[in-house]
């Protein structure tokens, strides 16, 4: 607040200008700030200087870096504090807000409104392919139009990075899979579905929106070709560099350069239309020095923008001397790299160096505690330092807190991290983010299986991991960049690290059965342990590897596989515990393929394991795969009698500290469904009908959707057999309220058991499965 005397940094800049000796006119010319604006912020009525304003000042006054330091930190103490992040991916493929200062592409926007309005003649959803040079603004174009258009919308605008120009481009299979996460399919359930039903699942979903869904930075036909939806009213935006030509049936948008008239507007947007009207000329100078690229522009005008005394024409000449360095980075015939040069040149050096380290990090974008662990700062120094290449143009926020590069920008900054940093200092910085971000691996997956004899890695302070949704939340947002971190601590032959994440990941695949990577995580961590010549952990790996080839990919062979040698080395290591896991993977396995008699068998023998590792919730765990396997051998009283144990350990006060609350809880629910099965089976319509009460709710509450249908679905049966009618139509409705979240076949069986119950002609089933 304005006290007479100015702000603390009013009074810090009003200080450093006397002791340099410079009148406000001076300061003003030096920096490139007018004499106005310097007045104000000495004389507190500019309580929250820009980034970029604070830097013209550092360099108009030659400030070294103490005092450099004491400026910013006396124009950070007027913004809010900075706190470690809690919540990193709120909701992760929603549109990231777009630019305010949008002008032109007119022309290309009426194209795309009227693909919009006028569905195509086949019934097909409308799709477009906007495709241009590097920099022409394809990204921004689509969000523009996507805001345009979401508010007409009875669903929402999506976005998903393709990543088409990166060394792993999303496939159309990955990309599917979070799209459907996104859309609120339940985990388990796209699990359990093969590649065709996946597809399946997907299109069903897609024809279900009247939304926009934009496939961002597409490098191929074959990324998006199965995604374009078939029927519905989902509108497809697809940007790319290239013409995508093999897709058929798609409305294509070309943009080029920008119009005269439409690099005018930009400037005039971001500089100020004074500036520009005042000088006509210079500002297609400028313009024509961009290349009428809008990148280009906008990063020359946003450096334009806080140098308020500078004429167009002075940026004009600076433009036109500055080394046309990196002569690799161009779009076309179009070179930019000479407004990126101005306004990396005039970065303050904490800026610049952060710019420059920022090209390590290996995802398509990061965080800012990544940001802070790169360089070396805190929190609130960081986020100083990322506003001013905010400011600068030279970065753009995406999605809540996190930050990304446009991809010219990227090839920038590694160039200028390898003309200006040395290759030692290059390999300290990579090494310090990937130690950070397994660290923090590490961390998130304590909160889920605590490990009292592994201490905690120190992250630092930057991130929260209090529970397990924080720790979750982590694990996604940070997917691309810790998975990459791993793949380079395998690469270098880093196995107590690898096999250290392996042991913290196996926590994850239960609750993100999508991701598509897990597989991967187990076989390099496998491997090891062997390296390491720990047998029991290498077992454990192999079995977590079975679990993810069976219950995340339905690929039964490899995991019969990996659980037979599981157990082969479990067995060897005398490792009860490692046993009893294979042996319930076996179980599972062999039932799968209907061989009851030795599913049922392999699993007693994993609840003997369990049960002399001391293992009280994972015996009950497979207590419950136990009852399945038994009704399924055709053993229907000991199946009962396994459920009367799972029951009666649940109850008995003497296991509340061996088993946590939402496993208890689980645990129990899972009892009931499968002894359901059994009585159903047995025509003992009450006992089920019991079992299965308030299960589906549950259920449902905890993202099982599809068994949460079948629980309703199959009480409802039951409570048709028992006569009460009006119950049972109301756990009919209660699956139809489901609808968009479980299989049409479900939903159909009992939409019909609805209809022929009003019409008294309902003969429910006595098989359940």
């Amino acid at each position: 607040m304005e006290d007479g005397s100015g702000t603390r940094f009013g009074r810090t800049l009003r200080e450093l200008r006397r002791a340099h000796g410079l009148t406000l006119e001076e300061l003003a010319e030096a920096s490139g700030v007018s004499v106005r604006a310097i007045s104000d912020m000495e004389r507190g009525r500019s309580l929250r200087p820009q980034r970029g304003t604070v830097t013209a000042l550092v360099q108009g006054l030659k400030l070294d870096e103490a005092a450099h330091s004491a400026l910013l930190a006396a124009a950070r103490a007027s913004r809010p504090e900075v706190k470690p992040s809690a919540s990193l991916m709120a909701s992760p493929y929603t549109l990231p807000r777009g630019v305010r200062d949008f002008v032109g592409r007119q022309a290309e926007l009426a194209v795309l409104r009227a693909l919009a309005q006028q569905p195509a003649e086949d019934g097909t959803p409308p799709v477009a392919v906007v495709f241009g040079a590097p920099g022409s603004g394809k990204t921004t174009l689509a969000v523009r139009f996507a805001e345009e258009l979401a508010p007409r919308l009875a669903d929402k605008a999506f976005l998903l990075d393709m990543q088409g120009l990166d060394e792993q481009p999303l496939s159309a299979q990955e990309a599917m899979l979070r799209l459907l996460g996104a859309w609120g399919a339940a985990e388990i359930e796209v699990a359990q579905r093969s590649a065709e039903e996946r597809l399946a699942r997907y299109h069903a979903m897609a024809a279900g929106f009247q939304g926009i869904l934009v496939l961002d930075n597409a490098g191929s036909e074959s990324q998006v070709r199965s995604l374009l939806p078939r029927t519905g009213r989902l509108l497809v935006v697809v940007t790319s560099r290239r013409t995508l030509a093999g897709l058929e049936g798609v409305q294509r948008v070309e943009l080029g350069s920008l119009a005269q008239r439409e690099s005018a507007s930009l400037l005039r947007a971001v500089v100020g239309s004074a500036r520009v009207d005042a000088e006509p000329d210079a500002a297609q100078v400028v313009a024509e020095l961009c290349g009428h690229l809008p990148l280009a522009i906008r990063v020359a005008a946003n450096w334009a923008a806080t140098r308020t005394n500078w004429t167009l024409q002075r940026l004009a000449t600076r433009l036109a001397d500055e080394d046309r360095r990196l002569d690799a980075l161009s779009a076309g015939d179009l070179r930019v790299n000479a407004a990126f040069s101005l306004s990396y040149s005039r970065l303050a050096p904490a800026a610049a160096r952060l710019f420059r380290l920022l090209s390590l990090v290996p995802g398509p974008d990061f965080s800012m505690p990544l940001a802070a662990v790169l360089g070396e700062t805190s929190l609130p120094e960081t986020e100083d330092v990322l506003e001013e290449l905010l400011e600068a143009g030279l970065l753009t926020t995406y999605r809540e807190d996190r930050y990304r590069f446009h991809d010219l920008l990227r090839l920038y900054a590694r160039a200028q991290h390898r003309s200006e940093d040395d290759e030692q200092y290059s390999v300290a910085a990579g090494s310090r983010l990937r130690t950070w971000l397994l660290n923090t691996v590490i961390a998130a997956g304590h909160r889920y299986e605590p490990e009292d004899s592994a201490p905690l890695p120190d992250l630092g302070g930057l991130v929260i991991l209090e529970d397990r949704e924080q720790a979750l939340r982590w694990i996604k947002a940070e997917s691309d960049n810790w998975l990459a971190a791993f793949r380079s601590a395998c690469e270098s032959g880093d196995h107590t690290m690898v096999n250290a994440v392996g042991i913290a990941a196996s926590a994850f695949p239960d609750n993100w059965l999508s991701w598509g990577h897990w597989a991967e995580i187990f076989v390099y961590a496998a491997q090891a342990a062997a390296e390491l010549g720990e047998a029991a952990l290498e077992a454990r790996h192999r079995n977590q590897l079975a679990w993810v080839y069976w219950e995340c990919e339905r690929r039964h062979d490899d995991a019969l596989k990996a659980a037979t040698d599981a157990l082969r080395i479990a067995t060897a290591a005398d490792s009860s515990i490692q046993q009893a896991r294979a042996y319930l993977r076996l179980s599972v396995l062999q039932s799968a393929v209907g061989d009851a008699a030795s599913a049922a068998e392999n699993c007693r023998l994993a609840r003997e394991y369990f049960a002399q590792a001391g293992e009280t919730r994972r015996y009950l765990q497979a207590s419950n795969v136990s009852i399945m396997l038994l009704h399924r051998a055709g053993r229907q009283r000991e199946a009962i009698d396994t459920y009367e144990e799972v029951a009666a350990a649940l109850a008995d006060p003497r296991n509340d500290d061996r088993i946590p609350p939402d496993a208890r809880e689980i645990t129990a629910l899972t009892a009931r469904y499968h002894v359901s099965i059994v009585h159903l089976n047995l025509g003992d319509w009450a006992e089920a009908a019991d079992a299965l009460r308030d299960s589906g709710k549950h259920l449902d509450a905890r993202g099982y959707h599809r068994i949460a249908a079948k629980a309703h679905l199959h009480r409802a049966h039951a409570l048709a057999h028992l006569g009460d009618d009006a119950e049972a139509a109301a756990e009919y409705r209660n699956v139809l309220a489901l609808a968009d979240r479980i299989p049409a076949e479900i939903l159909e069986e009992a939409r019909s058991s609805l209809v022929a119950l009003a019409a008294d002609q309902l003969t429910p089933p006595t098989q359940f499965s």
